[in-house]
C-alpha cells in the first residue's frame, strides 16, 4: 500500500494552493519508473472500463457499479494490487473498489484484472476521501487498509491513515457488523492504530488471543510489503476491527 490515495487534513497555506491547483491533496508518489510500453497500452485500453469516476456532491451508489452482486468492499491504497486482485478472483459474488493514486500500482492491478479475467474491480485512482465521502451511509460490506505508510516522523503522524477523521468515514459507509482490516510492520503505528480505533468507539478489535493478530489469517493473502518486512527482520501485525451496531453506540459516527 502507498499513502498516496488519503490526503491530510489542515493543509498549510502553500500545499492549500497546491491542492486547488491538482484538486487533491496527497502524500507519496503519483508516478514511479515510466511503464512500459506494453504495459502503458494496457492501462490505457482497459483503465477507462475500470474507472470509478466521483463527483464531489454528488452521491456514488455501489450497487449501481456491481448490479446484482451480493456486496461491496473497499481497499484504500491497494498497492500494486496482488491483495485486491485476490480477494477479487476469491470473491466473485463481492464487488470490490480500489483506491490509488500511484499510477504503477494502477497498472499493475490493471494488468491483474486482465490476467485473471476479473468481472468484478473497480479501480478509483483519486483521493480515497472523495471516494469515501460519495459513497451512501452502511454500504461496504468490509474495508482494508494494509501496511499503510507508517510516517514515523513525530511531525508527520497528520499524515498518517488512521485518525479520527478517517475512522469516522469509515463508521459511516461500514455496515453494522463490517470488518475493517489493518496491516502494519511497524511497531509504533501498530500501538497508534490500536489506540486510535478503540478510543473512536465505532469499532471493536476481534482478537481474543495474541496469535489472532500476529498470524495473518487464512484469507488474507500475502503481499510484496509484508515479504519485505519479513526480510527486513520486521514481524507484521494483522488487525482485524468490527463495526459496532450503530445502536451500541450512537455519539460515534455514522
Amino acid at each position: 500500500m502507498t499513502s498516496s490515495s488519503l490526503r491530510s487534513p489542515e493543509p498549510s497555506r502553500t500545499e492549500r494552493g497546491a491542492e486547488t491547483q491538482r484538486n487533491t491533496r496527497v502524500y507519496g508518489r503519483r508516478i514511479g519508473r515510466p511503464l512500459r510500453k506494453q504495459r502503458q497500452e494496457l492501462l490505457d485500453q482497459l483503465l477507462p472500463h475500470l474507472r470509478l469516476t466521483v463527483v464531489d456532491g454528488e452521491p456514488l451508489d455501489p450497487r449501481t457499479l456491481f448490479p446484482g452482486l451480493q456486496d461491496v468492499w473497499i481497499e484504500t491504497g491497494f498497492g500494486f494490487g496482488e491483495h485486491l486482485a485476490w480477494q477479487a478472483a476469491a470473491r466473485p459474488d463481492v464487488g470490490f473498489v480500489g483506491c490509488e493514486l500511484f499510477i504503477n500500482g494502477v497498472a499493475s492491478l490493471v494488468r491483474h484484472v486482465q490476467e485473471q479475467n476479473l468481472a468484478n474491480v473497480r479501480v478509483a485512482d483519486t483521493d480515497a476521501f472523495r471516494v469515501l465521502s460519495a459513497l451512501p451511509s452502511a454500504s461496504i460490506g468490509r474495508a482494508f487498509l494494509l501496511f499503510p505508510d507508517p510516517w514515523p516522523k513525530a511531525r508527520h503522524h497528520r499524515r498518517r491513515f488512521v485518525r479520527s477523521d478517517v475512522l469516522d468515514l469509515y463508521a459511516r459507509v461500514l455496515r453494522d457488523g463490517a470488518e475493517l482490516r489493518f496491516a502494519t510492520d511497524h511497531t509504533a503505528y501498530c500501538t497508534w492504530a490500536l489506540s486510535h480505533v478503540m478510543r473512536h468507539g465505532a469499532f471493536e478489535w476481534t482478537a481474543e488471543t495474541a496469535a489472532d493478530w500476529r498470524r495473518r489469517p487464512a484469507d488474507w493473502p500475502p503481499t510484496r510489503y509484508e515479504q519485505r518486512a519479513l526480510e527486513a527482520g520486521r514481524k507484521p501485525a494483522f488487525l482485524t476491527f468490527r463495526r459496532r451496531p450503530r445502536a451500541e453506540n450512537s455519539g460515534a459516527a455514522g
